[in-house]
């Protein structure tokens, strides 16, 4: 059997007439045991209309939740979710930042283990306006400065010329130095015609996990 399976060989520290050192080997095997499952992203749907949500930018008629599929809008593949967050005609947008030793999760542990980071997000457009759609995701330290940041280009999607349907948004983060303690998720946008109303990008299904 391969004892080494799952550990971060980087980190194990080896006698040469002992070989490896089973203290660390327990805690990695430990921490492995003792995951945090689920999604760290409180409200993800908009179920809890806006909780949880830090409005970084609350432009136009600002956020507001609505059901899928919405007007003039699309289905979503997965029927446990049902509702969405929608933008207007100026810019918005809506974060959240996980406490991840507020969440259970051992500073030690993570130091050694640095395990991986999964993003994943869903936004679509609507059938009869063009919208921008973006992402970032950063790995903080104990201060909160960026250690590792997620930042994919805008999106533009015009229903003229675009399948404006849901997409999934998905980023892993691994080898990124010890120091984690923070997670920032930002997402948001807007319409391209500024019109009145809710007619900018729609996002939903946000997910922050950990695999250990």
């Amino acid at each position: 059997m391969n004892i080494l399976k799952g550990v971060n060989t980087r980190v194990l520290l080896q006698d040469p007439g002992k070989g490896i050192d089973l203290r660390l080997l327990e805690k990695k095997t430990s921490l492995r045991f003792n995951k945090m499952p689920g999604n760290l992203i409180k409200n993800p749907n908009g179920d809890e209309d806006l909780e949880h949500w830090e409005l970084i930018e609350n432009g136009g008629d600002q956020w507001r939740t609505d059901d899928i599929p919405g007007d003039c809008g699309h289905t979503f593949n997965e029927e446990s979710i049902t509702k969405f967050f929608c933008t207007s005609f100026e810019q918005c947008i809506k974060r959240q930042v996980i406490d991840l030793l507020a969440e259970g999760y051992d500073p030690e542990n993570l130091d050694i283990a640095q395990p991986t980071v999964n993003v994943e997000d869903w936004y679509c457009g609507r059938t009869d306006c063009g919208c921008v759609y973006n992402l970032t995701v950063s790995l903080l330290d104990e201060n909160q400065e960026v250690m590792e940041e997620f930042k994919p280009d805008d999106v533009t999607l015009d229903p003229d010329c675009d399948d404006c349907s849901w997409k999934k948004v998905s980023h892993t983060f691994t080898d990124y130095g010890p120091g984690l303690r923070f997670i920032s998720f930002e997402h948001g946008g807007q319409d391209t015609k500024y019109w009145q109303g809710w007619f900018g990008v729609r996002v939903t299904g946000s997910s922050v996990t950990i695999d250990l």
